[in-house]
């Protein structure tokens, strides 16, 4: 990746913006591992390994990144060594719970550790800070991470537009008499042509199993005249993520199917429309769900109609009922309102960031059925 590119994703001011976070809420430190609070903080993309690689983020001192010493060098080579925060190696018979504690020199409040720690380490740090609370880091980060920066909205327009271009090639890989699995291998491998770093997940519902949203792929046969939903995504070089979905049809499809699909493009727009700063999450989401229930089908919509996406492809917002948190500029997040009657389903699902008048999309291809064959 681009060295620019990567300093703007990964800016040495971050490091002193979660310290002050760090500090307004009261925690003594922050203890981040491998995982996509780490990668936001310091850039560095961190094997998950049973040895402790963890960076300190003390509200008051020197911020610190502790890594077992034969990663050493690949913490050096990453963006966390340029970000000026010691990095402090150990060695396979030191104790690095101990090393952190003693480093931070804690004796009592609290510290917020990573959403996503490993028990063990976490029972590892009560140990070795038995007088200290331990509470969640997503408590201070979720603030910043839920508000793109312009090079993050960069990072995650390129997504969309790699993730478009393979959508675009779905019509090829769908033909009767194809597997779920045979079309999912062939979407595998377009997302990586196309410029992902891996594949994150992919979704063929073809007939039936396209009213299941999260459907597996399986060896199910495709069949003529069949709608299948195509919801995929990944992980681009940068770290951030795409995540599209779109409805195929191999030739006309049934007539109910296309009555709703109607519909649901109608609720998708409204939504995407409803987006702007001091909107509620749950009026986005209120504004799919009661155009499909004013059609008859709100008992086919069974799930939110968003999540934030960033280095994760689900994070904070959550675009559901019951939040009522505003939404500002730089929040981005998808747009997928779904109609799932069990014959067949369809979902359409675009990246939408909020803007200072409005939103724009991360993801361009129609949204109408795209007929194959």
């Amino acid at each position: 990746m681009n060295t620019d590119v990567t300093r703007a994703l990964y800016p040495r001011e971050r490091v002193g913006a979660v310290q002050e976070a760090t500090a307004k809420a009261g925690l003594a430190a922050l203890l981040l591992t491998p995982g996509p609070d780490l990668r936001y903080v310091s850039g560095y993309d961190a094997l998950p390994l049973e040895r402790l690689t963890c960076l300190a983020v003390p509200a008051q001192g020197e911020p610190f990144l502790v890594v077992p010493r034969l990663e050493l060098p690949a913490a050096q080579e990453s963006p966390a060594g340029d970000l000026g925060v010691e990095l402090v190696p150990w060695d396979e018979t030191d104790d690095p719970y101990a090393l952190v504690a003693r480093r931070l020199g804690a004796s009592g409040g609290r510290v917020g550790l990573a959403d996503r720690m490993w028990a063990m380490m976490t029972l590892r740090f009560r140990e070795a800070m038995p007088g200290v609370e331990q509470v969640l880091a997503g408590t201070v980060l979720r603030e910043l991470r839920m508000r793109k920066s312009a090079a993050e909205i960069a990072a995650l327009r390129e997504a969309g537009e790699a993730i478009d271009r393979v959508h675009r090639r779905v019509p090829e890989f769908l033909r009767p008499g194809r597997t779920e699995r045979e079309v999912g291998r062939d979407i595998h491998d377009a997302i990586l042509a196309e410029g992902h770093a891996t594949v994150d997940f992919i979704i063929v519902g073809s007939g039936p199993n396209g009213a299941n949203p999260h459907a597996e792929l399986s060896d199910r046969v495709i069949s003529a005249g069949e709608p299948v939903v195509v919801d995929i995504g990944g992980q681009m070089p940068s770290g951030y993520c795409s995540d599209s979905t779109r409805v195929y049809c191999i030739g006309e499809a049934p007539a109910e199917f296309r009555a709703y699909y109607g519909v649901l493009e109608e609720a998708q727009r409204a939504a995407c429309e409803a987006v702007r700063p001091g909107v509620t999450p749950e009026a986005v989401d209120a504004a799919a769900r009661d155009r499909i229930a004013a059609a008859g089908y709100g008992e086919y919509f069974v799930h939110r109609t968003g999540h934030g996406i960033g280095l994760e492809t689900h994070e904070e917002p959550y675009i559901v009922a019951g939040n009522t948190e505003p939404l500002e500029p730089g929040m981005a997040f998808s747009v997928e309102p779904g109609i799932y009657p069990g014959a067949h389903g369809a979902r359409i699902e675009d990246i939408v960031v909020c803007t200072e008048d409005g939103h724009v999309s991360m993801n361009n291809t129609d949204h109408g059925l795209v007929v194959v064959g």
